[in-house]
């Protein structure tokens, strides 16, 4: 069972918020040290409104980033102004604020906006050595804005590599789905074709039957523009030509050969159904979904024993499920979640369905689909 994206963001939101917490209370002790009576009030306010904005940052990054550095710099100019006591520079708790506001817009917002939030950033530090700075905290400040614009580039970096390698995978998938278009194409052209020939036959012996033949030819171009949409609905690329391929292998067959590569692997079918009753679309994409979870057992789940393979069908559609023992503390755990499952995910979800992949309870791995199937079937 994998944790909902909501809970780790509200766990992650919650612990920054205890992190903010904690250092704005040292920060206001020092402040009363050091400045002394209720120096620490405004700082510790300012403060409190950055962190919250920082806090906030997901709704709306770059008005939060905008807001926090104006913040930051009514305190370096109120500092600044003749007969207040009060620093002329944000405090560490602040900088704390400021450093995950402007890490963040430098990794997620566009090139403009987050070269602005860093300018903004340098523009504070530099108001500091007009005012009455603290060399110690001028140099926190410095060294935050410096460490926040590094781990944004970084991040950012890495996302756009990550968004790179996913759409090659996107890619490859609707290339292979094109492959696979032919010979959807193809299988229910040439039903249409026999029943075609059949009908003017029937034509010259049986007039009457006629309206029954073409009825059946009907059906069966309904189902082929049924199953072109589904598969089309995911294809981008007309660059390159869709070559003919064979059709997927039997699942018996695939099942054989990775038993004799690795752990043993048990197949569960429907009782008296065989995989090519399924519209082909259907069948070709259980084929990949076994034959990709099989891959990765191979690849990142070698202490496991034994895969169970189940594929059953339900009123409205297929279900499958492959799922291993491999015992807790796999390495495959950091693999899990790659661009495997994202070929996989593009594919049942342009047919309709959903896709469900993480850790079982106790141990193992497991991945289940579920497509659903025309109610009608050439």
């Amino acid at each position: 069972m994998t944790i909902p994206h909501r809970w780790v963001k509200g766990a992650s939101t919650a612990g920054l918020g205890a992190v903010f917490l904690t250092a704005i209370v040292i920060q206001a002790f020092a402040l009363a040290q050091t400045w002394g009576g209720a120096s620490w009030v405004p700082g510790s306010v300012a403060t409190a409104v950055v962190c919250a904005l920082a806090l906030a940052r997901h709704r709306e990054l770059t008005w939060t980033a905008a807001a926090g550095l104006g913040v930051a710099a009514l305190i370096v100019l109120i500092g600044m102004m003749p007969g207040v006591r009060l620093p002329a520079e944000p405090g560490p708790a602040m900088t704390l604020g400021l450093a995950v506001l402007t890490g963040s817009a430098v990794r997620a917002l566009p090139t403009v906006p987050a070269g602005a939030v860093t300018a903004g950033g340098l523009l504070v530090i530099v108001g500091q050595f007009s005012g009455r700075p603290s060399s110690a905290v001028t140099a926190i400040t410095t060294v935050g804005w410096l460490l926040a614009v590094a781990v944004g580039l970084a991040l950012r970096t890495y996302d756009g590599r990550t968004r790179a390698a996913a759409e090659r995978v996107r890619r490859a998938e609707r290339l292979e789905l094109a492959r696979e278009l032919h010979d959807i194409v193809a299988h229910h052209i040439t039903g249409m074709l026999i029943q075609a020939q059949a009908a003017q036959v029937v034509a010259r012996r049986d007039p009457q039957k006629v309206a029954d033949t073409l009825t059946e030819i009907e059906t069966a171009g309904g189902e082929a523009m049924t199953a072109m949409r589904r598969v089309v609905g995911l294809l981008r690329d007309t660059d390159d030509a869709a070559p003919a391929s064979p059709g997927p292998e039997q699942l018996g067959a695939l099942v054989e050969r990775f038993s004799r590569q690795g752990p043993t692997v048990s197949l569960a079918m429907p009782d008296g159904e065989a995989d090519t009753r399924w519209p082909p679309e259907v069948t070709s994409t259980v084929y990949r979904i076994v034959q990709e979870s099989l891959t990765n057992v191979l690849r990142h789940a070698r202490n496991a024993r034994s895969i169970e393979v189940t594929v059953g069908r339900t009123p409205g559609g297929v279900t499958v499920e492959v799922a291993d023992d491999a015992p807790p503390g796999s390495p495959r755990a950091h693999h899990r979640g790659g661009y495997g499952l994202i070929g996989m995910r593009e594919r049942v979800e342009t047919l309709g369905g959903s896709l469900d992949a993480g850790p079982r309870p106790g141990a193992g791995w497991s991945v289940r689909a579920a497509l659903p199937v025309p109610t009608r079937e050439p």
